[in-house]
């Protein structure tokens, strides 16, 4: 049971780490370059990212996350486990919370977005990116700091366990 905690909990560590990553390199690096974009250029960039990030390896993090935190909460029910338990717990509440604004807000966005058609035959680009930019920014930004803190969650978790084997 103990090795299957420990594995659960750094899996569960190694994937939200993934996504937070994620969410925090649109944040710092991918929005702020396209900010000085065309609109046309950045309707096409994000259309072509949103097809893009479904792949293999992204779900590998984003759902995996889910999967193995949740792994790691039922793992550590029993009662020689509990003293991790809050901390797992609050990870999988931060992370959930991050996949509830994903599917309500970005996801929508991202499928809007896709509906508006191609970049070329638009009429009003800028009407268009501006449904979408501002508020997907602001709330990739939200997403990252909820992962971002359940990864820390996660962090202590892994600290909570090492000293209670210590």
């Amino acid at each position: 049971m103990e090795l299957s905690r420990v594995i659960a909990l750094v899996a569960a560590t190694v994937t939200t780490g993934l996504t937070a990553g994620l969410f925090y390199a649109y944040a710092c690096s991918v929005m702020p370059a396209l900010r000085e974009a065309e609109d046309r250029t950045f309707i096409e960039v994000m259309q072509r990212v949103n097809v893009a990030i479904l792949n293999g390896w992204f779900m590998l993090g984003f759902v995996g996350a889910l999967l193995c935190t949740g792994a790691a909460v039922a793992l550590h029910v029993p009662a020689d486990g509990r003293h991790v338990l809050p901390a797992v717990v609050a990870a999988l509440v931060f992370y959930v919370a991050a996949l509830g604004v994903t599917r309500r807000i970005n996801i929508p966005l991202n499928d809007a977005l896709a509906a508006a058609g191609t970049p070329a035959r638009i009429g009003d680009p800028a009407a268009v990116r501006g449904r979408f930019e501002a508020r997907w920014v602001r709330w990739n930004v939200a997403r990252a700091l909820l992962c971002t803190a359940a990864l820390g969650c996660l962090c202590w978790a892994l600290v909570l366990h090492g000293s209670a084997g210590a």
